[in-house]
Formats: C-alpha cells, sequence, structure tokens
C-alpha cells in the first residue's frame, strides 16, 4: 500500500443518506478523521472486523488522492491525482451511543480496518466522474450505488474546507460520502466495489 498521510472523511453528503439515518443535512462540511492504520485493502483477501462491539455497517464512497499543497483558485485536475473507492466501517451502535454523549466519533469509525480502499486509478476528471455510478454489491447483490453528482459539498468545497481548516497537501486522502443504502456486515459477506462495470476490489468480511 502506498504512502498515505491523511484520512479525512466528509459525513452526510449525500441527501438521501442524511435522511435514512434521521440525521439534519448539514449546512456546511461535516469532517472526521480516520488514523492510517484504519487502512486496509480490498485485494480478495479476508479483512478481520470487530464482532463484538454492535453492530458494524458498510458505507460505501469515492476516495480521492491529493497531488498538491492546496492553493486557491487551482485546479481540479492538478489538486488530485488519483480516485479509488472504499468503504467506511462504522461500529453504528457504538456511534449512537457517542452521539447521544456528545462526544467523537473515533471509537466507532477509527477502529483497525475501518478504512477500506481499492487501488488507485487516474483522476479522469469531473466530467468523466458525474457520467460514472460507483456500486457497492453485498454478496453478488448491489446495496450501495451512487454518483459524485448527487453530493450536497462538491470537490471544490470539500478540498478548500478541508485545507482552510485541518492543511491539506500531497499523499492525505478523502473519503467523499456515501449514498443511502448503508447497512449491516456479517461474517463471511463478500463485499465488491465497482466502477461503472469495473470491479476495483472485494473482499471477505471475517468478523472477530
Amino acid at each position: 500500500m502506498e504512502s498515505v498521510k491523511n484520512i479525512y472523511c466528509i459525513g452526510r453528503n449525500y441527501r438521501l443518506h442524511a435522511a435514512e439515518l434521521g440525521n439534519d443535512v448539514p449546512t456546511k462540511p461535516m469532517i472526521f478523521d480516520k488514523p492510517t492504520h484504519a487502512l486496509a485493502m480490498a485485494n480478495g483477501e479476508a479483512i478481520e472486523l470487530p464482532a463484538s462491539r454492535g453492530e458494524l455497517h458498510y458505507e460505501a464512497e469515492l476516495v480521492i488522492h491529493i497531488a498538491r499543497p492546496y492553493e486557491a483558485g487551482v485546479a481540479l485536475d492538478e489538486m488530485i491525482d488519483k480516485i479509488a473507492l472504499g468503504i467506511d466501517f462504522t461500529l453504528r451502535d457504538v456511534q449512537s451511543e457517542l452521539k447521544k454523549a456528545g462526544h467523537p466519533w473515533l471509537l466507532a469509525k477509527g477502529f483497525k480496518n475501518s478504512a477500506i480502499l481499492t487501488s488507485f486509478h487516474p483522476f479522469p476528471g469531473i466530467h468523466e466522474l458525474h457520467q460514472t455510478d460507483f456500486s457497492l454489491l453485498k454478496n453478488g447483490e448491489q446495496v450501495q450505488r451512487g454518483n459524485l453528482r448527487d453530493v450536497i459539498f462538491d470537490l471544490e468545497t470539500m478540498i478548500a474546507y478541508i485545507s482552510e481548516h485541518l492543511g491539506l497537501d500531497q499523499g492525505d486522502i478523502i473519503y467523499t460520502g456515501t449514498p443511502a443504502g448503508v447497512g449491516p456486515v456479517t461474517d463471511g459477506d463478500v463485499l465488491t466495489l465497482k466502477w461503472g462495470e469495473e470491479t476495483w476490489g472485494q473482499f471477505t468480511a471475517k468478523m472477530k
């Protein structure tokens, strides 16, 4: 796996996903992060995930790779050099308790192997991103399908906001949000990430 500096994630960036969890639609980007040891490659092998901390949900996402330090006005083609697909795994019961207590989400979002990632592919440009859907299949059945054109906050807004508040540099990656259809994972589930009709990554959930 190539070196990744920071893992940023955008929460509630698809209106229907916010609604399905009973959350308000944000008026500015909702940012959280994951430690780099959360990364795991969807390369066809089994990936260990926690089985004893309540329900575990998949959240499929488009992931962008940052090519250079941010400067205002820099074109997307210069800021982004690669894209991948990923899953932001979430311990939903843990997250619900943390939200009730007003605590950060790290324990629900940052555990080992919670940031699934396919291999990277060259950034095809924003037009191509808007022409191509990404999807997640569980045991061969589609459970999520999304397109970047449906996000609340577009790539320019995400990049500028993260850079202003947290900093953004070469090697950082951004999980850009998940569409509606999130749901539980159980032991032995085979999860497949697809870009259009191309399979970009697959793995088997090993709950322990």
